[in-house]
């Protein structure tokens, strides 16, 4: 069995929980026209439907049954999207909501929809209801969008009056309407004027006469049924328009997630626009969507109360949510409580019940995850001994923590690992030089940190030509710190140390710095993938100061340099002025990298440190004005 066959995939947190490590999302049938199946988002191909209407593009369509999310013909698996898992991450390490204010914000929009309620529908608890949104927009969890409700149906309103006027003015131009008309047929047939006519050529005169005089009439009457026609247009784009644009808002309120704002704004538009007309206006494609979504019968369109109902059965589907997640946390079932809390997080987001789980019961959460994240770099690098210490933290953690998976992965590359050292075996008592070095490169590969290659490897060397050769290049590479070509090389020199027990400690020491290194590259390369530069140039910034020639890990620090430029500039500059003793330069360029980036241990490092130089020199009445002040611009 190959070293690539002896390796799972296995990934702790592609169960629908919060795994660190993405793969590729599945795709199930109902999508198997995607294109890409992209990680951090794919690129938004959007049709050409540039109407009133609300675009596909709009309305997501999610699978629970493998927690992909489809948009326009992209496929992302939720819990493996680095935006997502950000966002979580900031979510697990906030604190609760104020209870404080969370009770004042919900007493408002409880009064709100008290108000708006059917049974007590009215023009003036309209009109309170319209005023306590202004007071719940002043709490920061509201975002103001109390105040975009507000702002819509004002704009509503004054849309109806600008209709009251219309009508108003409909009725004073259908009374000059009339007036016109018997004004114009009275000129036309005024018999007076017809009886003095003797012949045909003087009815005529008379006629053309009459139709002159009428002639104002008839024009000022079309002017005033033009303009009667022109009002009623007008009032009925004015409501269709309006009409449309509080449709948009409730929609764009429903995909935010903001679902007591959507049961608010659907009871307002109810008294808005009484006529029972709440079809959304939506394309076709963004209607089927919604009708399956919804589960509305074939041919039926979603309304307004679509909306409503979708918001409700989702507040009741998250308070469930949490629920189960604060159930399962008691019953140390960490697993599942990781995938209910990511599942609740991903549809209610800013859900009261969501905001006030406590920061403690969030972090058990964390430590659980990130213990599983630990456990998916160990079987990466192949650390098995730290792998299966893991597992066993993490069974005794989680009652329901599966522990099958990693440890088939571990088992199978220890046997693997085994099976080649014995076929090591066997090739040395043959003499078959080739297959020996073959077979301990192959357990080596396996499973690096073997202890048991140390004992096999004794029967590898026995010409004394090869031995002296391979410890020669060991002083050699030793002489020159290359680490790096000794850890690829590994299996030859953990060989020939086995005949030379006094090369040991060195070797060893090496084939530690160098894990230590990959470590370092992988938790890095973690953090990279969350967008997470600064920070990922410290993790491996911190190990160059200890292992600065290593080659692999110095072209990794290169790049990340490029990617944080504007951060690195800055702590470099601070840490150039504190070697010159340019105290207070350096502290205002270390205080300015911490605001470049506030989790940032350099720049706590170096302001402690500055700190601690400067202070004493200040208590003992010393000349504070000697510390310089070239400080850098903000």
């Amino acid at each position: 069995m190959s070293s690539a066959q002896a390796q799972s995939t296995w990934n702790p947190g592609s169960g629908g929980g919060m795994g660190a490590n993405p793969q590729p999302a599945p795709q199930p049938q109902p999508f198997a026209t995607s294109s890409n199946s992209n990680q951090g988002g794919g690129n938004s191909n959007s049709g050409s439907n540039n109407n009133s209407k609300q675009s596909n593009s709009d309305i997501p369509m999610f699978d629970p049954g493998s927690d992909v999310m489809a948009w326009n013909g992209q496929h992302w698996n939720v819990n493996n999207n680095r935006i997502f898992r950000a966002r979580l991450e900031k979510f697990l390490n906030a604190p609760e909501q104020s209870q404080e204010e969370y009770a004042a914000y919900q007493g408002y929009i409880k009064q709100i929809i008290e108000l708006m309620s059917p049974q007590n529908a009215s023009s003036a608890n309209m009109d309170k209801a319209w005023a306590l949104l202004h007071k719940a927009s002043d709490y920061s969890i509201d975002a103001n969008l109390c105040d975009g409700l507000a702002a819509a149906i004002q704009a509503v309103w004054q849309t109806q009056n600008q209709q009251d006027r219309l009508d108003a003015s409909a009725s004073a131009l259908e009374e000059q309407r009339k007036q016109l008309e018997w004004n114009a047929n009275a000129t036309l047939s005024d018999a007076g004027s017809f009886q003095f006519a003797r012949n045909k050529e003087q009815l005529e005169a008379v006629k053309e006469e009459r139709q002159r005089l009428a002639l104002p009439y008839v024009q000022r009457l079309a002017e005033v049924n033009a303009q009667m026609t022109l009002n009623k247009a007008k009032g009925e784009l004015s409501g269709a328009v309006a009409r449309v644009q509080m449709q948009s808002l409730l929609v764009q309120l429903f995909m935010q997630r903001r679902f007591q704002h959507v049961i608010i704004g659907d009871l307002f538009y109810r008294q808005l626009f009484p006529d029972g007309e709440g079809k959304l206006q939506l394309s076709k494609d963004a209607e089927s969507l919604f009708s399956q979504g919804s589960g509305l019968p074939s041919g039926m369109s979603p309304t307004v109360s679509t909306l409503d109902t979708l918001a409700r059965e989702a507040i009741r589907d998250v308070k469930e949510g949490v629920q189960a997640f604060t159930f399962l946390l008691e019953k140390k079932e960490l697993a599942s409580a990781s995938e209910r809390l990511a599942e609740v997080f991903a549809e209610g987001e800013y859900m009261p019940e969501v905001r006030n789980i406590s920061r403690d019961q969030k972090r058990q959460t964390l430590t659980f995850v990130q213990k599983q994240n630990e456990l998916l770099s160990a079987i990466d690098v192949k650390d098995f001994t730290r792998a299966e210490a893991l597992t066993n933290d993490l069974t005794a953690m989680a009652a329901d923590f599966d522990s099958s998976k990693p440890m088939a992965v571990i088992q199978t590359s220890k046997t693997v690992a085994g099976m080649h050292l014995a076929k090591a075996k066997a090739a040395a008592a043959g003499g078959d030089r080739a297959t020996v070095e073959a077979e301990l490169k192959e357990a080596t590969e396996i499973w690096p940190r073997n202890p048991d290659l140390a004992s096999v490897s004794k029967r590898i060397f026995d010409g004394a030509d090869v031995q002296l050769q391979a410890l020669s290049d060991l002083d050699r590479l030793l002489s020159q710190h290359n680490y790096r070509q000794i850890f690829d090389d590994r299996g030859k020199y953990i060989a020939v140390t086995a005949l030379y027990p006094d090369k040991q400690p060195q070797l060893q020491k090496v084939l530690e710095e160098v894990q230590t290194i990959e470590m370092a590259i992988v938790r890095s390369t973690e953090v990279e993938k969350r967008g997470d530069y600064v920070g990922a140039w410290e993790g491996v910034e911190k190990t160059a100061e200890q292992y600065k020639t290593d080659p692999k890990l110095n072209q990794f620090r290169a790049q990340l340099t490029t990617e944080a430029a504007d951060f690195v500039r800055t702590v470099r500059t601070a840490q150039d002025l504190e070697k010159k003793g340019q105290i207070g330069s350096s502290l205002a360029w270390y205080l300015k990298a911490q605001k470049l980036y506030p989790p940032s241990e350099f720049a706590q490092d170096g302001i402690a440190r500055l700190s601690h130089k400067i202070l004493p020199e200040s208590a003992n009445g010393g000349d504070a004005a000697a510390v310089d002040s070239g400080a850098p611009s903000s």
